[in-house]
């Protein structure tokens, strides 16, 4: 089992890059300092923008993106591994990806995955969002054995949304995940009613560690995020947590012998049942 230090970055992202990948690299310095060897940095951590043709003007193919060359260098630089919590990537026809990135600490790309569910809703504070009009879905789950030391932790990939669809994180732990994540640029509506029960209820249903770097604070496009980025243990307790929504870090230890202790006490991944699709019963 592995004992090591877990960091979550929270910013507050501009329509900047340059600017963003400044600050990334302020944010994942002090964690790197402070001994974290895995730090995760938000969702959007590259540009938020809801100008949509400045965000298409300034979206890279990943070889070329300044924020992802950044965080390759960062991890580097510092021996860490490095998860790009996301950034918008060119993708055909004029749409994005919303691609999280992993690096391993000699600087080589361990992971790619693209969100897979999109936020299309309508909130009652007059908020509308339609991600699938910006960006193209994911299809494969993301999974990823990151090295710690000489030793290997493995790692669900997820982003924001993914977070409400319980599924994912489960098929995710049935693949041996240890470790499961969210980098989120959570609205601040949903996240004072959902953020915390949601992250909880993934560690406790999977008996696996969450970790989710978040977006915090009004930004210049006027979008409002509700940091409050989070390190959950298998348990459902919070490690390490950034109150509020100024940017900043947070700094967890946390040990993987923890997800086998939990889980052989409450083995719920192990006593799951096939079970019939449900149907409605009528009288006879």
């Amino acid at each position: 089992m592995v004992a090591f230090k877990v960091a979550v970055v929270q910013m507050r992202s501009t329509p900047d890059p340059v600017r963003n990948a400044q600050d990334m690299e302020r944010l994942v310095s002090e964690a790197a300092e402070r001994g974290a060897t895995y730090v995760q940095t938000p969702e959007m951590t590259g540009i938020l923008s809801r100008d949509r043709a400045h965000f298409r003007a300034l979206l890279q193919d990943e070889a070329n993106d300044p924020v992802v060359a950044a965080a390759r260098d960062l991890a580097k630089r510092h021996a860490i591994v490095l998860h790009l919590g996301s950034t918008a990537i060119r993708a055909p026809g004029g749409m994005a990806a919303n691609r999280s990135f992993v690096f391993g600490p000699d600087g080589r790309q361990l992971a790619t995955y693209d969100k897979i569910h999109m936020f299309d809703v309508d909130l009652d504070n007059g908020e509308s969002w339609r991600e699938s009009a910006t960006y193209v879905p994911g299809e494969r789950a993301g999974l990823v054995d990151m090295p710690i030391g000489s030793d290997t932790v493995r790692l669900g990939l997820a982003v924001c949304y993914d977070m409400r669809f319980p599924e994912l994180f489960r098929a995710q732990a049935l693949a041996g995940a240890d470790i499961l994540t969210a980098p989120a640029a959570f609205t601040r509506q949903t996240g004072e009613a959902h953020w915390h029960v949601l992250l909880r209820a993934r560690a406790i249903e999977n008996n696996g560690f969450v970790v989710a770097a978040a977006q915090g604070g009004r930004h210049e496009d006027g979008r409002e995020t509700f940091g409050h980025s989070i390190v959950i243990d298998p348990w459902g307790r919070i490690l390490a947590e950034v109150k509020g929504d100024e940017p900043g870090i947070a700094v967890a230890d946390i040990d993987t012998a923890q997800v086998a202790s939990v889980r052989s006490k409450i083995p719920n991944l192990r006593n799951r049942r096939p079970f019939a699709e449900p149907r409605v019963e009528t009288a006879t």
